[in-house]
């Protein structure tokens, strides 16, 4: 589609001309994220500074009908972010101050182009424990990370991202400002607005301001790594630890292939696996009394010393824990760097992850492409990448698509859904229907119709094209 020029004037008169671009290289930039190889290039990219911007803005875009995507830190990894239908992107990245830590109350207020880790250190400063802690937080924003519902690996223990914010400050797509809810830890007050809008992928409103709850700073982990000879043994014993009255505040599975491309990629890393590891278990406990911990961990010792494992590592300093941490979190650059790939987020209950594993690796058989899987075993969410490898375009094109439906089929057959972190966006859209009916998808469309009359905000995500 192409801007009316009367438009392009309306937001030049709002930002000035130093905040609206229209170049071709600006416009690719902000074209595209994470997701494969994909770049949806906007007609203008808007940057606001603030709420009332933001409001003007939308106010144009609801007038003229014009699709208008909110852009953040472009990190995710279901296309999001990408400007499918052109129009305005709307990048939040001027919005980036962490504007009160209330140590009093345990709160933070924050805009959402605030880096998650420089959240989680500012925090960290004055005692306090902001826990999720998505692979990419020394990248993504906040606000993408409400967007999404992130997770992370202490996701297991502390809860994912909608457990944290308390209330939040909201531009409608017809450009009235809101606060969804209030500062409190316990609300009853009419319909929750404030969790409708996380994870509600920008397509009902641009977020502000970001209330979250905080919690006191933990003193004290312990990390250990475990290696199964069989890969299904690894995920088995996920159930084990916690039928064992244990909760670790992290636990992550990494199969063969995550480990051994991940040490090539990064060579500063060195951890020994013998021929015959299939998987790994990245497992942490943590809390402020040393002796429960070493007592946690002897627990966990004897739930997988039941199956056929290696020697396990235990972490003894600071930099072996970070340069543990640096592999797992390097996992997804290492697939992104070794191989076209797709990634699918399924999760399942984690007593049933053994079966969704076997069911990956049986599916990729059948349609012959070779899958790596990692994610955070503790809570069954299980992260599939599809490798390209030497198949053919065509059927990467054709049976890779009914591979991921199987998967996904497979997936909730055993009660599980499509994403458990990383959203629907633009790349999963079509496999709604697995996981919904159509009555589902029908209250969801009414929802969006009801903040979003004109369909102007984040068109083309979540929703199936044939619905």
């Amino acid at each position: 589609m192409q801007l009316n020029p009367e438009v392009l004037q309306k937001l030049t008169n709002i930002l000035g001309e130093s905040y609206i671009f229209t170049d071709q290289e600006t416009r690719n930039h902000y074209g595209q994220d994470e997701t494969e190889d994909y770049v949806f290039p906007p007609n203008v990219v808007v940057k606001p500074a603030n709420a009332q911007e933001i409001s003007a803005i939308l106010k144009i875009a609801n007038e003229y009908k014009i699709p208008t995507t909110p852009i953040g830190a472009r990190t995710g990894l279901s296309g999001g972010a990408l400007s499918v239908y052109e129009g305005i992107g709307l990048s939040t990245e001027r919005l980036n101050k962490i504007l009160d830590i209330d140590e009093q109350n345990l709160q933070v207020t924050v805009e959402p182009a605030v880096i998650t880790q420089v959240l989680r250190e500012a925090v960290a400063e004055k005692g306090l424990f902001y826990p999720p802690d998505p692979s990419s937080q020394g990248s993504c924003w906040i606000g993408g990370n409400v967007a999404e519902n992130a997770g992370g690996s202490r996701a297991v223990k502390y809860g994912v991202t909608k457990d944290y914010v308390l209330n939040l400050e909201v531009v409608l797509p017809n450009g009235e400002i809101i606060w969804t809810g209030a500062n409190t830890l316990k609300n009853s007050t009419g319909y929750n607005l404030t969790q409708l809008m996380v994870g509600s992928e920008g397509t009902l409103g641009v977020i502000t301001k970001i209330v979250m709850k905080l919690l006191p700073k933990v003193s004290h982990n312990v990390l250990m790594l475990v290696p199964f000879y069989k890969a299904s043994q690894a995920c088995e014993a996920v159930s084990a630890i916690f039928r064992a009255g244990i909760i670790p505040s992290a636990l992550e599975f990494m199969e063969r292939d995550a480990i051994d491309w991940t040490l090539k990629y990064n060579h500063d890393i060195s951890v020994t696996v013998k021929d015959e590891v299939q998987a790994h278990l990245l497992i942490e406990v943590d809390g402020n009394y040393p002796d429960i911990l070493m007592q946690e961990a002897e627990k966990i010792m004897e739930v997988v010393e039941q199956f056929e494992i290696d020697e396990v590592l235990f972490a003894d300093t600071e930099d072996q824990k970070n340069a543990l941490w640096k592999m797992r979190r390097s996992v997804a650059e290492a697939v992104k760097a070794n191989s076209v790939y797709k990634e699918e987020d399924t999760v399942v209950p984690r007593y049933n992850l053994p079966e969704l594993l076997g069911g990956i690796k049986r599916i990729g058989a059948k349609y012959g492409f070779k899958s790596v899987c990692y994610g955070h075993a503790g809570d069954g969410n299980l992260h599939v990448n599809i490798i390209k490898g030497d198949m053919t375009d065509d059927n990467w094109q054709t049976q890779v698509p009914l591979g991921i439906r199987e998967i996904f089929e497979l997936t909730v057959s055993l009660k599980g859904t499509l994403s458990g972190e990383h959203g629907i966006g633009f790349v999963q859209k079509n496999y709604m229907d697995i996981a919904f009916t159509k009555t589902h998808l029908e209250i969801m469309s009414r929802i969006k119709s009801v903040f979003d009359h004109n369909n102007i905000l984040n068109p083309g995500k979540i929703f199936p094209d044939e619905f």
